[in-house]
């Protein structure tokens, strides 16, 4: 029987058999005991499914890894302790040093960031790519070493839409994977799978938590792209592992399992950005409700929007709900019920004016954080992408004038009662 997304959220990933906790058990414990040696060398050669030690694998962070994995249609998953973290591993999991990958400029500040600056001190290069490039231009970007293609299925905070079909055709034309972020639509919006994408991640801190509990992240494999395929292009996935006794990943774990297998074996064994165990049951009582505060989420939005769009002190508005949005017939095809609970908007007078506004807001709070079950507003300029100068700024989507409004699931009426009071003061 085929669950429909909403019995996922609730049930997905956890089965308990006769007798057993009805709730994800939280296995606390670093370490697993073993009768024999050899039971345990089986599992540190890859030759047996176990759990020896909790910076690979835990069992609890399985259980909910496997509901996400479930809710994206994929074939594995895995948690990480962030979403930087699984943004950072889904691409240097297949591109080291002297690789290329192409990036949308439309991303968020930190990705960019970790990207442009901190991958690149690694040795990875980066092209970034306006989401709205024309074909020629996309496949212009690609290089003999490119590795991957990476973007935000609705950026952060620009609220851009990718059109995954054209940057997956693209990617597959040059034989690489379309790795996509889908942290703000959530699969309960959009599935990125199913039109092209070959790896997804989250970060789990936003909608799939929604409370502002815990920190997380999340990769899940589609395991539909054939990395044999392209083998010269992946020797990590597709030669020896010397540190793992020569296992080849593509050929022991096949298209569904190779890539986030050598992710937690070799990633995660050496950079150790783990979920704790107790963060992992946080985030699955997060994800029971995801598909209930998701819509509410949306509702509240498109009614923020629809006011903004009416007010006079507001110089644009950007949200792809709204029917004369740049991105609104991308948002049709890819995100019929809804994308997201933010909106992103002008303040006329520009960064001060901005600032004003965000001082008077009451209900609304100033927080890094978006995407809560609690309504929260951000300058961005001044604050997640302060790192980029105004020629950055402008590619990736925001001016000083953005700022970014999370719209909780509280009463829609009292979220615009206190915009309105607030531009009342600008």
């Amino acid at each position: 029987m085929k669950k429909k997304i909403e019995t996922v959220c609730v049930q997905g990933g956890y089965s308990p058999k006769n007798g057993e906790p009805r709730q994800i058990p939280i296995v606390q414990s670093t370490t697993f005991k073993y009768d024999t040696s050899e039971d345990m060398g089986k599992l540190f050669d890859l030759e047996a499914s176990g759990y020896f030690y909790t910076r690979l694998a835990n069992p609890t962070n399985d259980a909910v890894a496997a509901k996400i994995c479930q809710l994206e249609g994929g074939s594995a998953a895995m948690l990480t302790s962030s979403g930087q973290a699984a943004n950072f591993y889904a691409v240097f999991n297949i591109a080291n040093c002297g690789d290329h990958v192409i990036a949308s400029s439309s991303i968020y500040g930190g990705t960019y960031n970790l990207f442009a600056v901190t991958m690149k001190k690694m040795g990875v290069d980066f092209t970034f790519v306006s989401p709205d490039c024309t074909e020629e231009e996309l496949n212009a970007a690609f290089k003999a070493n490119t590795k991957a293609v990476f973007g935000e299925m609705i950026a952060n905070p620009a609220l851009t839409v990718l059109d995954i079909e054209k940057f997956a055709k693209a990617a597959h034309a040059h034989g690489v994977p379309l790795i996509v972020d889908n942290t703000f639509a959530t699969p309960v919006n959009c599935r990125p799978i199913e039109w092209g994408a070959d790896i997804v991640t989250h970060s789990t801190t936003k909608y799939m938590d929604g409370h502002g509990a815990t920190v997380g992240g999340c990769i899940v494999d589609s395991g539909k792209f054939d990395w044999l395929k392209y083998a010269e292009k992946f020797p990590g996935l597709c030669t020896p592992d010397d540190s793992y006794h020569g296992i080849i990943y593509a050929e022991k774990f096949g298209l569904g399992g190779a890539f986030i297998t050598k992710a937690t074996s070799q990633l995660m064994r050496d950079f150790g950005s783990i979920q704790s165990p107790q963060n992992a049951f946080l985030l699955n009582l997060g994800l029971e409700s995801l598909h209930v505060r998701v819509k509410r989420h949306c509702e509240n939005a498109q009614a923020v929007a629809e006011f903004l769009a009416q007010n006079d002190k507001v110089s644009w508005v950007r949200y792809c709900g709204l029917p004369g949005d740049k991105y609104h017939a991308l948002a049709e095809k890819y995100l019929p019920n809804g994308s997201c609970g933010v909106v992103s908007f002008g303040v006329k007078g520009g960064r001060k004016a901005a600032e004003k506004y965000m001082k008077n807001l009451k209900v609304f709070a100033i927080e890094t954080h978006v995407a809560d079950a609690r309504s929260c507003c951000l300058h961005p300029a001044s604050a997640t992408h302060r790192q980029m100068n105004d020629e950055e700024l402008i590619a990736a989507g925001v001016s000083p004038d953005l700022v970014r409004m999370s719209c909780g699931i509280e009463n829609a009426q009292d979220l615009i009662d206190d915009i309105a009071q607030a531009l009342a003061c600008v």
